[in-house]
């Protein structure tokens, strides 16, 4: 997810949650006295990243994961470290402003996100009558190629996500991303259950990067205006989670 968590053009992981996850990496190191560690990026999405929590093939989630209670019930996260909500992505010339003009429209969401449910209970309670079920893909970039070839009418996900996908595709004015929130997506990195040392230990790097500075440093190296031209400003509401988030020795 540009420019959170993605492949840059060397083809090396790179992001806003990747610069804080190499940091964690660091005190790692730190921590055990280890002359060098090595950091190993595994590709995953929203249906396999929680299997590969659990079964130990990762340590560590570096993209957009949302904190939930029922993700707690199988994996831990460290403290916030964004926020963000389900928003459309949509052509500029569709007409649609907000979720409830989607009747008799395509909708696709990546299958197993926040958003795909946040989504349908909206279509639920709104009794808003989209076009067939909802279009659910593996990943972003397919959620994309459905609404680039016409196949969809409106793509749901966090507006960070859709901005940093407006950002990064080939005519950016094309798209506009368009709607009240309909759902409230804290971002943590996602860990292993009952890891208290680990835990503490990411909590305590992302303390220091916030109470250092640091932590704006890479938000504004990212997302001001950003590799992509995302240009989307540090929020009073981030700023304050921050603060919220710097732990007390």
């Amino acid at each position: 997810s540009v420019p959170l968590s993605y492949l840059g053009p060397d083809g090396k992981a790179q992001g806003y949650s990747i610069d804080i996850c190499l940091k964690i990496a660091d005190a790692a190191k730190e921590e055990l006295k280890l002359d060098k560690i090595e950091v190993k990026f595994v590709p995953l999405n929203p249906q396999t990243r929680i299997p590969l929590i659990t079964a130990g093939t990762v340590d560590i989630i570096c993209e957009t994961s949302t904190h939930t209670l029922g993700r707690l019930r199988q994996v831990g996260f460290l403290n916030i470290t964004f926020l963000t909500g389900s928003k459309l992505l949509v052509r500029k010339n569709s007409g649609i402003k907000k979720i409830e003009d989607l009747t008799d429209k395509v909708l696709v969401a990546v299958l197993g996100g926040t958003n795909e449910r946040a989504a349908q209970v909206e279509i639920d309670t709104k009794k808003i009558k989209i076009k067939g079920e909802m279009l659910k893909v593996k990943d972003n970039a397919q959620a994309m190629l459905n609404l680039e070839q016409g196949r969809a009418d409106a793509f749901t996900s966090d507006d960070v996500v859709l901005y940093g996908l407006k950002s990064a595709s080939k005519n950016p004015d094309e798209w506009e991303v368009v709607g009240p929130y309909f759902s409230y997506d804290p971002y943590g990195m996602m860990i292993p259950r009952n890891n208290d040392d680990f835990r503490l230990l990411g909590n305590k790097t992302i303390t220091r990067l916030i109470q250092s500075g640091e932590m704006e440093a890479i938000y504004k190296k990212w997302f001001e205006p950003g590799p992509t031209n995302i240009n989307y400003p540090l929020s009073d509401r981030l700023r304050e989670n921050f603060k919220l988030n710097a732990l007390p020795d």
